[in-house]
């Protein structure tokens, strides 16, 4: 059966992570059943037939799939005072669509697509500890991918669609991240059920766990085993955002191995602990859990 053709419309000229993003989203939504053409203009005859707009056009209306947000006033605000750019007002109508459950959609709302709307309506999320020194951040790679002024904007339009692609990309891994995530969430909190000491809380499989424990008052430390079977002695950190252990590995285990740990933890098998004292590694479940019982009870 042949497809239908839909139209995606943005703006065109330089282009930004929200129109990149949300033409991403609707794409992989509608490639599935549609052949999907988007075309980059600010003509407003093309504009008014097009079945989807995004950040051009001066309209936002769900309802219609006019997604702009740069008439007067807006297109709202969340409550934490986050403006909604295009990508935010096409994500609030399909994420879950796209991710295939509301939980998945929410997560990603808060991780990516607010922090792409902040950028996109001049809203920096972080303090410089360092003058002169910025983070690399995700807008900052598809701000590389506008031509120059040199280069000159001949090709613009192809290199919206390569960074269209890596979106695409982007999204994708993303959703099955969070996705099996989630799926994780279960495991870890049947181990914290079950824990003797919910100071230690022990995995015979390796499950991203820092976010859901981090929820929990009382671990400090989570044991888990690598896909090469090594073990892991992991701190928990103090929030699901903080790098700050909420208890450091001993200091005398800072950066040995091998045999000087050896000899420092009275562990044999116990492989590396690094400077920083926030993870150590050891060759058998039995070796990482007495590592484990010693951080636990050593007073630093």
């Amino acid at each position: 059966m042949e497809k239908n053709k839909v139209t995606i419309v943005t703006h065109d000229n330089k282009f930004h992570r929200d129109d990149i993003f949300a033409v991403a989203v609707l794409m992989m939504i509608l490639e599935q059943d549609h052949n999907v053409a988007v075309i980059r203009t600010r003509d407003p005859e093309i504009i008014s037939r097009a079945d989807y707009v995004v950040d051009v056009g001066g309209v936002s209306d769900p309802d219609k799939n006019r997604f702009d947000h740069h008439q007067q006033g807006g297109a709202g605000v969340r409550e934490n005072d986050i403006p909604y750019s295009a990508l935010g007002l096409v994500w609030k109508k399909f994420g879950e669509i796209v991710c295939g459950g509301r939980e998945i959609a929410d997560s990603l709302e808060q991780s990516l697509v607010q922090t792409l709307d902040a950028d996109d309506n001049g809203i920096y999320l972080y303090e410089p500890k360092i003058p002169g020194v910025y983070p690399y951040e995700l807008s900052d790679f598809f701000r590389a991918l506008v031509p120059s002024w040199k280069e000159g904007f001949d090709h613009v339009d192809d290199s919206f669609m390569e960074a269209v692609s890596y979106a695409k990309v982007l999204l994708e891994r993303e959703i099955i991240k969070h996705r099996d995530k989630f799926e994780a969430r279960g495991a870890v909190e049947e181990a914290y059920k079950n824990a003797p000491d919910k100071r230690l809380i022990v995995l015979d499989t390796y499950y991203p766990s820092g976010e859901f424990l981090s929820k929990f008052p009382e671990p400090l430390f989570v044991v888990f085993p690598r896909n090469d079977g090594v073990w892991v002695l992991d701190t928990i950190q103090k929030d699901e955002i903080s790098f700050t252990p909420r208890k450091n590995l001993p200091k005398t285990w800072a950066g040995k191995r091998d045999k000087e740990l050896e000899d420092v933890t009275g562990v044999p098998g116990a492989i590396f602990s690094h400077n920083n004292l926030f993870i150590a590694f050891a060759k058998t479940k039995e070796a990482i859990l007495k590592m484990a019982e010693i951080a636990l009870h050593t007073n630093e």
